[in-house]
């Protein structure tokens, strides 16, 4: 029978932000300020060619240009502001903050008509004739009103984005972390039943070994950063250290057999991915057995993947729920461990093979860079 992992929920995946790519906030307002007005003069240039425009209409368009880039200035100050005001609010301030900006815009535009275009039929007499073009003026500070408003609120969603993945990114490390460091107090618990089992069978000497190599191998643990990535090899150099402490209480009993490629010994796997699996086996397919049991494990690379497998020839289990739930914390803590880091991209399958049990695991292959 086979029991394989359901689809684990896609995990969040912070995407590395590159700050040092990113322009910062000041100076990107800057330049699309200037890009825009920019923008502006060279339409109405365009337009002033196509229509054939009076002498002095080049001199008003650039009048105009710098003119809007000096009265526009002050908006981005109120409109921080109005940011952190109700939507009914930021409307009604838009309005009339566009309308006012918009009179003092076309009191520039309209000077440079009288200086740069004397020749003009109509003069302004009346000071109030200086405002006119008012109206189409706000609709033009509404246009930049309205891009200011809407980099800024893509800007925002793009933090809150970031600032949700970091969160997770950070709860997915912590989850990792404790999923990692549940495993040394277990193995503790049982290595240390099992040499004081030694103790009370007057097998001190063996006992002394076991807790020499107990030491080697949990200082080998607390070394390791648990959200950091091993090779094959390294992951097997650690096996061999929990090994030899249970060949001092098995002997000739315990039978391990190693199967790797060459290839799958250079991949990239969490760190004691295997140990725990290894523990369940010796726990269920050795110990109860007086005369014990083999174990084998197994690595290879197949495309993309990295295979793995640990197979025992035990008794195995009698149900799909004994297979996974009864065998304790070491399944269902590497099963947990690898939802977290791979997510869907993973398989983990625990298969009653008859005789004993085979724990399958397939991994997106990372190979360790060269130093």
């Amino acid at each position: 029978m086979s029991v394989d992992t359901p689809p684990a929920p896609a995990q969040g995946r912070a995407v590395p932000v590159l700050d040092r790519l990113r322009i910062p906030r000041n100076t990107l307002f800057w330049c699309l300020h200037a890009a825009g007005w920019a923008g502006y003069a060279c339409v109405q240039f365009l337009g002033s060619l196509l229509h054939d425009k009076e002498p002095g209409y080049q001199q008003v368009i650039f009048a105009a240009a710098i003119s809007g880039f000096i009265v526009t200035m002050p908006l981005r100050y109120i409109y921080r502001v109005l940011w952190r005001k109700s939507p009914h609010t930021i409307l009604i301030g838009i309005a009339i903050t566009s309308y006012v900006t918009a009179l003092a815009w076309r009191v520039c535009v309209n000077l440079a008509y009288d200086r740069f275009m004397p020749q003009m039929e109509w003069k302004m007499v009346h000071w109030y004739e200086y405002l006119g073009g008012a109206i189409q003026g706000t609709y033009l500070m509404l246009c930049w009103s309205g891009l200011y408003f809407g980099i800024k609120y893509y800007e925002s969603l793009q933090q809150q984005r970031e600032a949700t993945l970091r969160s997770a990114t950070l709860a997915q490390e912590a989850q990792l972390r404790m999923l990692r460091y549940q495993l040394n107090p277990h193995f503790l618990f049982n290595t240390l039943n099992a040499i004081s089992t030694l103790i009370l069978d007057n097998q001190n000497r063996i006992a002394n070994q076991a807790v020499t190599r107990l030491s080697d191998f949990l200082r080998y643990t607390l070394d390791q950063d648990p959200m950091k990535k091993v090779t094959v090899r390294q992951e097997l150099d650690a096996l061999n250290m929990y090994l030899s402490t249970e060949q001092l209480r098995f002997n000739d009993r315990l039978r391990i057999e190693f199967a790797f490629e060459e290839a799958a010994l250079e991949a990239l796997v969490p760190s004691l991915l295997l140990q725990p699996l290894i523990e369940n086996a010796v726990k269920y397919a050795v110990s109860p057995r007086e005369s014990g049991g083999t174990i084998r494990v197994e690595g290879r690379v197949r495309g993309a993947m990295l295979e793995l497998s640990v197979a025992d020839d035990g008794p195995g289990a009698k149900t799909t729920n004994a297979l996974i739930d009864g065998r304790g914390v070491g399944l269902r803590n590497t099963r947990e461990r690898l939802h977290v880091l791979y997510g869907d991209t993973h398989r983990f399958a625990a298969l009653n093979a008859h005789p004993g049990v085979r724990i399958e695991i397939a991994l997106p292959f990372e190979k360790a860079s060269r130093p």
